[in-house]
């Protein structure tokens, strides 16, 4: 879901109390406030409230060029401030990520101690959020955007921001665990088995409030007993067994320990051992 900027309803309100004039003279379409030739009202207050027209019009690429011309022909006015923030937001309605973080880039690093600054941070993370891949592709997006997300938690623990980005961090972590699983049954399918290990491995160790672990055991499980490593297949399918006791996956390995390759019943004292783990 977009989010929308705390700041648009504010300025829009200041923009109608206090510059009626100015503001209608730029959405009434007349005159193009960006070409500064014509007899347009090119003032930043007006440039400004096209700017929020446009903006609120869904007109996501001429917003940017209004609040552009703001900053450039306007960089000591009280909007030109305003406009950085609002050129970022509108490139992040364009995807245009890339633009938009390096936007958001630049206002955090002139402007660290404004009031929507806690904001900036939190839409520089989305810019990110809303780039992460298909599972079976490169992650780094992901991980960079657990960063930004881990930024936004660590610099405003009490805001809407911080409660968002904490969800959002679940999911990214769910989909890096997801990956981590792509890479290891890709590992697993052509015998590499220790490579698959140390996926699987990973999953359980670092992502472990994710809902690939119980997969990630039984996989485990099925590796060690391909290698003959009973005792390791035992261990792992006991983790298994008793923090997913209700899981397809537990079913899966406890079929493996208690029959054979042919699918045939292992002797008694298998079955004795195996029922005492789970």
């Amino acid at each position: 879901m977009r989010s929308f900027p705390p700041m648009f309803r504010r300025l829009l309100m200041i923009l109608v109390l206090a510059l009626p004039i100015a503001a209608c003279s730029a959405w009434d379409g007349r005159q193009d406030a960006l070409n500064t030739q014509s007899g347009g009202d090119n003032s930043p207050e007006g440039l400004f409230a096209a700017g929020m027209e446009a903006l609120n019009n869904e007109q996501h690429a001429r917003a940017v060029q209004y609040f552009d011309t703001v900053e450039r022909e306007h960089p000591y006015s009280a909007f030109a401030t305003n406009a950085k923030l609002m050129a970022a937001y509108s490139e992040y309605m364009r995807n245009r990520y890339t633009e938009a973080i390096g936007a958001l880039d630049r206002f955090i690093q002139l402007h660290p101690a404004h009031r929507d600054i806690a904001y900036a941070y939190y839409l520089r993370a989305l810019s990110l959020y809303e780039q992460i891949n298909d599972v079976q592709r490169d992650q780094r997006t992901t991980e960079q955007a657990m960063v930004a997300l881990q930024d936004v938690i660590n610099r405003f623990p009490n805001t809407p921001y911080a409660r968002d980005a904490r969800l959002k961090m679940d999911l990214a972590r769910d989909h890096l665990a997801g990956h981590e699983m792509v890479v290891g049954r890709f590992y697993q399918n052509r015998r590499l088995f220790l490579s698959a290990i140390g996926r699987f491995r990973r999953v359980v160790e670092e992502y472990q409030t994710t809902n690939h672990v119980p997969e990630a055991l039984h996989r485990l499980t099925e590796i060690y007993l391909t290698l003959g490593l009973t005792e390791e297949a035992r261990r792992t399918a006991s983790v298994l067994g008793y923090n997913y006791p209700g899981s397809e996956w537990y079913q899966d390995s406890y079929s493996l320990l208690v029959q054979d390759d042919n699918g045939q019943d292992r002797p008694g004292w298998w079955r004795r051992n195996i029922g005492s783990i789970f």
